[in-house]
């Protein structure tokens, strides 16, 4: 008989956070891509700011319209393979939540609606063996139980950091109310991100409050802040990472200098803003978007020219597991470091299955002005 919880483990770790390590040819720089897009933007008609009259949404900033490169910029010695090549966007201008959504924010939701997260609810074994190997037995009724992971600080340093487990715990009645497990709270942390959000519980709410997640290419032009050389939020220098985001210093997974003053999750707005008004666009908790993750996407477009308010891949594609869809999520969290996740610059991008939650995911949301015309 199984263990139920490593092989949830097992089945998040292979969809949320293998890189993929297929390299593709590379014919232009973002250079290159950048003049091409201005050339070819030119046919391309794009709403800049809003309708005269329409006010910005509380909570939110306008983000207006415009091109930029989407994917990793030519400086960035960090970036993978499933960031490039970079290819020319023009978005419309959108509203867009000016902090990752928080827990007072998800609670009057949950109050109003009586809405079940899955992180919440009784796991259903005839729908969870699908995703395990051929002739799993069932486990005991106990270990089914309604949960999901928690971050575990190691005791030791790890010499091998595709070991996910020794950092990741399976706990029971983890949530977005519990998260750390049965008998933690949220309480005193209404303004920190709500997490163990999975796309499912970021979609009802989106719905309630007459919003939706941004695509890709709009949380990436909104993180750009106008900069299309930037590799972060603030620019190119990655020696101000403590000062402008919440990340992991020191040695990952088990020693943190907190040198940006957290060793978990922080509240929002506890670093600075990008030039749009924008907070913990690195760092702190990932994203959801609403793109599929496909690692072959940015190669199928390269040649297609500016691609105007691209939705992303059609379908899903990860090599490291094929049988299960994932959603890119971007941004990072509090667990990124330089030696395993520099998933804090803006051209980063993971992917995590639709029905996963962790301790490190919430989500963001935006608007369009024909959402808010209706």
């Amino acid at each position: 008989m199984i263990n139920l919880k490593h092989y949830i483990l097992y089945i998040f770790l292979l969809s949320s956070v293998l890189a993929c390590k297929e390299v593709f040819e590379e014919n232009e720089t973002v250079g290159d891509m950048a003049e091409k897009g201005s050339e070819i933007q030119k046919e391309l008609d794009f709403i800049e700011e809003p309708p005269a009259g329409m006010e910005t949404p509380k909570g939110m900033v306008w983000i207006p319209g415009g091109k930029f490169v989407q994917g990793a910029v030519d400086d960035d010695k960090m970036a993978l393979n499933h960031e490039k090549p970079a290819h020319a966007v023009v978005v419309d201008g959108f509203f867009m939540d000016e902090t990752e959504l928080t827990n007072a924010q998800f609670k009057k939701f949950v109050d109003e609606t009586g809405y079940v997260t899955i992180a919440e609810r009784q796991i259903d074994w005839e729908e969870m063996k699908k995703q395990l190997p051929p002739n799993t037995s069932k486990p005991h009724d106990s270990i089914l139980q309604p949960g999901s992971l928690v971050f575990k600080k190691a005791k030791n340093k790890v010499p091998n950091l595709y070991d996910y487990s020794q950092w990741w715990d399976w706990k029971i009645g983890a949530n977005w109310r519990q998260p750390y497990g049965k008998g933690s709270s949220i309480e005193g942390k209404e303004n920190f991100p709500v997490v163990h959000i999975a796309l499912e519980d970021a979609l009802a709410y989106c719905k309630w409050a007459g919003r939706r997640l941004p695509t890709e290419a709009e949380w990436e032009y909104a993180a750009r802040g106008g900069n299309d050389k930037g590799i972060f939020t603030w620019g190119e220098d990655g020696s101000k990472l403590s000062e402008m985001a919440n990340t992991w210093g020191g040695i990952f997974p088990s020693s943190n200098t907190m040198e940006d003053g957290y060793e978990n999750k922080s509240p929002v707005k506890s670093f600075p803003p990008n030039e749009y008004g924008l907070y913990d666009l690195a760092g702190n908790v990932w994203e959801w978007t609403q793109d599929w993750y496909n690692v072959q996407y940015y190669q199928e477009v390269k040649n297609k020219g500016t691609l105007k308010n691209p939705l992303g891949a059609a379908r899903a594609f990860n090599p490291a597991n094929p049988q299960i869809a994932g959603k890119v999520i971007k941004g990072g969290s509090f667990l990124c470091n330089a030696s395993y996740c520099a998933s804090f610059r803006i051209s980063a991008r993971m992917a995590n299955s639709t029905d996963s939650a962790q301790e490190h995911l919430g989500f963001r949301t935006v608007a369009s002005i024909d959402m808010l015309k209706q």
